[in-house]
């Protein structure tokens, strides 16, 4: 086979270079098997029986600062991943103390050595980078060309031993199972179901970043139901599976499980953030806990509140970090906005982009679409998402906080004679209260006036307006009225 014109030069370049030293070079990992599927690899690795003191020899502009085998070669690429190239001694590894990381690293000369320690066939793979007029030659030890060809993923020897070795491996089959559609081997399955638990023995962060691998495939959904058919979200997110069986109402023809997955399925499609994805995929995970009633009557009062509790719940656990966290918590917990085109106001929708931030609206109409796709419907955006995107682009440079009144703290002190206190704070969001009803009240001398009237109410009649103010702005995300959520048995 002759894909030798795919390798970059720069890793030619590197093999030659050991070849001319009397040493040996070749290609391993996801990198060739990217390759003999014919899709460009995104990293990289080379392997030799030079040791790492003779890589450096070798290499000047080489770091190695591990216990592994492996130096990092500098190169002049402008392409960020072959700006360092990899490049490891053959090794095997003793015994893994913590079903991550082994207890020792021992440098071997063969090839079919190194090879035997990778987790399956078509990852042992590797190609050996002889001089530049040679063809490239495929050394395949354990059938993992078969394998490739034949759409199976298989462990290398003993599965249980590979996943006992490292407990990732078990979430690595999944994503890489669910990302070439493969099959996974009967033996192989057998092992991951009964090897499950070892994922609590990895650390969260490393959970959470295969996860993510998994969540960001095009065909994400089909990932996640992996997980769960091969024991390992109980281990990872077990609220996901509270949700299986959980039927709706008449305006769902799924369960929470399977529309939760073709809401995900949706966004994964649609290429959308990692953090509209998990919102799409979390959004109603609080609807065990709420549910009441069974059949088309059943009612899921609070969930997107008590969904949002749950999702941060899940995502610190995860350590995802704090800015993931909110955004999706927002996004779980705003999902079920109502709004109606005879019933919502311009007030209403300035409230809304108040509460929620302008700069996440989008966002939240994606996970929207999603909701409404997962549920069987055919139009991800009805007339009347489109006619409050419209809205929203119409009161978009309108004033929704008080750092947009054309008065500021400053000007109530010495205008009002005032000192700072918890009674400035009342005073502007009042004002901003009445700017949102009608943004032409937004007037440094209106504003004056208006704060000068209020100004004569004690503390505790301020304090009561701006409670007043807070549960109107409540009024667009809760449907206006308890009515209109029983209406729609959301």
């Amino acid at each position: 086979m002759k894909i030798k014109q795919k390798i970059p030069q720069e890793i030619i370049e590197i093999a030659e270079k050991l070849n001319r030293n009397g040493f040996e070079a070749y290609l391993v990992g996801g990198c060739v098997r990217d390759l003999l599927l014919n899709i460009s690899p995104k990293d990289w690795d080379i392997t030799t029986n030079a040791k790492p003191v003779e890589i450096q020899k070798i290499f000047e502009n080489s770091i190695y600062e591990n216990e592994f085998g492996t130096v990092a070669i500098k190169t002049d690429s402008q392409i960020p991943s072959l700006k360092i190239i990899e490049v490891t001694t053959f090794r095997s590894e003793g015994q893994y103390w913590d079903k991550r990381h082994p207890s020792e690293v021992i440098f071997v000369s063969s090839l079919k050595e190194d090879l035997a320690r990778r987790d399956f066939t078509i990852n042992a793979l590797a190609i050996k980078i002889p001089p530049s007029n040679e063809n490239l030659e495929i050394v395949d030890y354990y059938g993992g060309l078969d394998d490739l060809k034949n759409k199976i993923l298989k462990a290398v020897g003993n599965p249980y031993d590979r996943f006992s070795e490292d407990a990732l491996r078990l979430l690595r089959a999944i994503r890489i199972a669910t990302e070439f559609n493969l099959t996974i081997e009967d033996e192989t399955q057998k092992a991951i179901k009964n090897n499950a638990q070892l994922l609590q023995k990895i650390s969260k962060e490393r959970i959470r970043d295969e996860f993510i691998k998994i969540i960001m495939l095009n065909n994400a959904a089909l990932g996640i139901s992996k997980l769960h058919e091969f024991n390992l979200l109980t281990f990872i997110i077990p609220e996901l599976e509270n949700t299986i069986g959980i039927s709706q109402n008449k305006h769902h023809i799924y369960d929470v499980w399977e529309h939760s997955l073709r809401s995900l399925d949706y966004a994964a499609k649609k290429n959308f953030s990692l953090e509209i994805r998990l919102a799409a995929l979390f959004h109603d995970i609080g609807k065990p806990q709420v549910k009441q009633g069974e059949g088309e009557n059943a009612t899921f009062y609070n969930h997107e509140a008590v969904g949002a509790k749950i999702t941060k719940k899940i995502l610190i656990r995860l350590c995802f970090p704090k800015e993931v966290i909110d955004k999706v918590t927002l996004l779980v917990k705003y999902h079920l906005f109502y709004y109606n085109v005879e019933e919502v106001t311009e007030a209403g929708v300035r409230r809304f982009i108040k509460r929620v931030g302008k700069e996440n609206i989008d966002d939240l109409i994606k996970v929207r679409e999603a909701d409404r796709i997962g549920s069987g419907v055919p139009k991800a955006r009805p007339y009347r998402l489109r006619h409050l995107l419209f809205m929203i682009d119409k009161v978009s440079h309108d004033p929704i906080s008080t750092r947009n009144l054309k008065i500021n703290g400053n000007d109530l002190m010495e205008n009002l004679n005032l000192t700072p206190s918890k009674r400035i704070g009342y005073l502007l969001n009042i004002l901003l209260e009445k700017v949102l009803d009608n943004p032409d009240l937004n007037d440094r001398e209106k504003l004056l006036l208006e704060a000068k009237k209020l100004n004569k109410l004690s503390d505790l009649e301020l304090e009561k307006l701006t409670l007043q103010s807070k549960n109107k702005q409540q009024e667009f995300e809760s449907g206006i009225l308890e009515e209109l959520k029983k209406k729609h048995a959301v």
